[in-house]
């Protein structure tokens, strides 16, 4: 067993966590506003997609893949609907003084949402075939080694993880500067960004 597929996993995950995207403001922006757990939970809900996504396309699952790249413009539609809807939510949100008290249906939902968005990109999943493919996983690529393939997705999971619980624990440390002033000009910059993710997301779509 090649603990490289491992490490290469890794590095997606981290890669693709790292870039940014509505679902990054979206995780920092709870972060500051709800507190570290809040933030954290968001990130998970990153992850679990990613490594959805991700065992998709080490696995070699092309019916599934061919069915989110047909269904893409019901999918798009639903989540820059869903982004709209969170920027305009967080336009308006009033910045908490101190951490929201973690709720058991609070953190579910915030974990759900998350997790909702990210499985709302379909073009994620040609993103991870075409990498996979080009170190050898996928579609055939290992000649059925399952086991190199579950390395490479179980990579990309804690890759996607590790990258989301350094930010959220950095912004954590952070929070405890920012006053209310600053959060109040950050919630607005951060439901304007979402927003604009929104508006492409269904200016994107072809009929």
């Amino acid at each position: 067993m090649d603990v490289s597929f491992f490490l290469r996993g890794v590095l997606i995950g981290l890669s693709i966590a790292a870039t940014v995207g509505p679902m990054f403001v979206l995780c920092v922006q709870r972060t500051l506003q709800k507190g570290y757990l809040y933030g954290l939970l968001s990130g998970l809900g990153i992850a679990t997609a990613d490594g959805i996504y991700g065992s998709i396309a080490g696995f070699g699952l092309t019916t599934i893949t061919t069915f989110l790249v047909h269904q893409q413009t019901w999918i798009r539609l639903i989540g820059g609907l869903f982004l709209l809807y969170l920027g305009i939510r967080t336009l308006f949100i009033k910045p908490a003084a101190q951490a929201a008290t973690a709720q058991g249906g609070n953190l579910l939902g915030t974990y759900l949402s998350t997790l909702a968005l990210t499985l709302t990109n379909p073009t994620t999943i040609l993103s991870f075939t075409a990498i996979f493919m080009g170190i050898g996983i996928g579609s055939g690529g290992t000649g059925g080694n399952y086991a190199a393939a579950l390395l490479v997705v179980l990579g990309v999971f804690l890759g996607s993880i590790g990258w989301w619980l350094i930010l959220t624990s950095s912004i954590s440390v952070l929070r405890q500067k920012f006053r209310l002033g600053w959060l109040r000009w950050l919630n607005r910059c951060s439901g304007t960004i979402i927003i604009i993710f929104g508006l492409v997301a269904l200016l994107s779509i072809r009929w």
